[in-house]
């Protein structure tokens, strides 16, 4: 089986999200099970140049973009045992940073086209593409409307990944001619509710469709969840499905973890997590007693329920709780949390920045991880949360509610409320709180955390099972 993997970003080249996370594991987890995944990203000037001086150069041709004809280099990389490819072009993608240009539409409208042009120079025939988000969301029309005639490209299938709907590629539709290059006799293949949409058309022209986890499958054919995308998504529901993201057991080790003070196993967990939540008090500045401590590492931001912790606050330290908290965002957020730990010394830290170390050093000296979000397609940190014995609290949506479950029968592993409602998310902590008193029994429940498994290669399974489903479909 042949697999090329379509992403605008991926580790350990470029990332900006959880996007790059995914690009950066699957693909690795796909060659380790005996896969030929292969992964195409753009070569940004940002990737480093320990990278860029390995790149091996293999050719140049030029990409139809409308009524325009744009060079394109191909070079290639391999890395942890994996190909990539990177297709070149400075006038798009010399610039800082990934995203967040005026031209972004006509950026991945190149790069898709870019893609499929690229196949032709290849020595590398995959038998599906699998695209991820709106940027390469044309790869899909793109192919059936211009290159299924090509022997090359006859049989291969197609599988679009949803990682956000939120973010669909809508534009107007003065797009359609002068930059995608599709007819008006086409129009409808991308047009929905006035504009043009990228994922509606990976949508329609996509033989599978997926999310990043099952729940968020479930949610999106709703008004709440669905981004004005709902009604096409259930008449097209026959394609949907949903598979959770996996974590990167390697990075996430407390086993291993450099950025630890003590490493430890669940054999060892007593003492090492002592010591990290030690060094996590001095570092926040919060008091060395026996309260339990919630970590937070996130985006300050509303989907992330920030509104619901504002809410009950004070009444959290005021009860016997303490916070560790490391995020950026709305200034709204950063400039609570300040005002939370400058009222209550000792029992509120706050460090309003973004600090990969540090956040490891959450994971592993809290005793609570929160995170009551409105929507979370999957989330990675309560998984990591959990592997490093960390309970988490989540509100049940999303890939929250398909990793995280409610303790209360005692096989769960972790806290869980359904309501997107401030008190519940108070009374949810609270249980915390009386739970964290029996030690013995808290033991337990996060050690039962850190068995989960939600490595890469459990989520491999599960693609490499719909990508030969696929491949049986004709």
């Amino acid at each position: 089986m042949k697999v090329l993997f379509c992403a605008s970003e991926g580790l350990p080249y470029c990332m900006s999200g959880g996007l790059g996370d995914v690009a950066g594991a699957l693909p690795k987890a796909m060659v380790a099970a005996g896969v030929d995944c292969r992964v195409i990203l753009p070569l940004y000037s940002d990737i480093k140049p320990q990278y860029r001086e390995k790149m091996e150069f293999l050719c140049h041709f030029q990409v139809p973009v409308a009524w325009r004809s744009q060079y394109c280099g191909l070079f290639r990389l391999q890395t942890d045992g994996v190909i990539t490819y990177f297709l070149d072009n400075e006038f798009y993608f010399k610039r800082q940073g990934l995203y967040g240009y005026m031209d972004d539409g006509e950026r991945y409208v190149f790069y898709s086209r870019a893609i499929l042009e690229a196949l032709r120079h290849l020595d590398f025939a995959p038998d599906l593409l699998h695209t991820n988000d709106w940027q390469t969301a044309l790869v899909n029309l793109y192919l059936n409307l211009y290159y299924r005639e090509d022997p090359k490209f006859y049989a291969i299938k197609t599988l679009f990944t949803i990682h956000n709907i939120q973010y669909q590629g809508k534009y107007g539709m003065d797009m359609l001619q002068d930059v995608l290059g599709i007819g008006q006799e086409n129009a409808h293949l991308v047009e929905y509710e006035g504009d043009v949409n990228f994922m509606k058309a990976a949508i329609e022209a996509a033989d599978r469709v997926n999310t990043v986890s099952p729940t968020y499958a479930s949610e999106i054919l709703s008004p709440w969840y669905g981004h004005g995308l709902d009604p096409l998504l259930n008449a097209r529901s026959f394609k949907l499905r949903g598979i959770v993201n996996g974590i990167d057991t390697e990075i996430y080790d407390p086993a291993h973890d450099r950025a630890l003070s003590c490493n430890y196993t669940p054999r060892s967990f007593k003492k090492g997590k002592a010591a990290c939540r030690e060094e996590l008090c001095q570092l926040f500045g919060l008091q060395q007693d026996e309260r339990p401590i919630i970590g937070m590492v996130s985006r300050l931001v509303d989907h992330k329920g920030f509104d619901l912790v504002c809410a009950v606050g004070e009444k959290l330290l005021q009860s016997g709780m303490k916070i560790a908290l490391l995020g950026t965002g709305n200034e709204v957020y950063e400039n609570y949390f300040r005002r939370l730990a400058e009222k209550f010394p000792g029992s509120c830290g706050v460090k309003i920045a973004f600090q990969p170390d540090l956040a490891h050093k959450i994971y592993a000296g809290a005793d609570i991880f929160l995170m009551p979000s409105q929507s979370e397609p999957c989330g990675l940190a309560q998984m990591v949360a959990l592997r490093y014995g960390t309970v988490p609290i989540v509100r049940e949506t999303g890939g929250l509610k398909d990793t995280v479950f409610e303790s209360g029968d005692c096989k769960g592993n972790g806290f869980t409320f359904a309501h997107y409602n401030a008190q519940d998310l108070l009374y949810t902590c609270l249980r915390a709180r009386d739970g964290f008193a029996d030690k013995k029994g808290w033991e337990i429940l996060a050690k039962r955390g850190m068995a989960c498994d939600h490595s890469w290669s459990a989520s491999c399974k599960e693609y490499i099972t719909l990508y030969q489903e696929m491949l049986n479909l004709w």
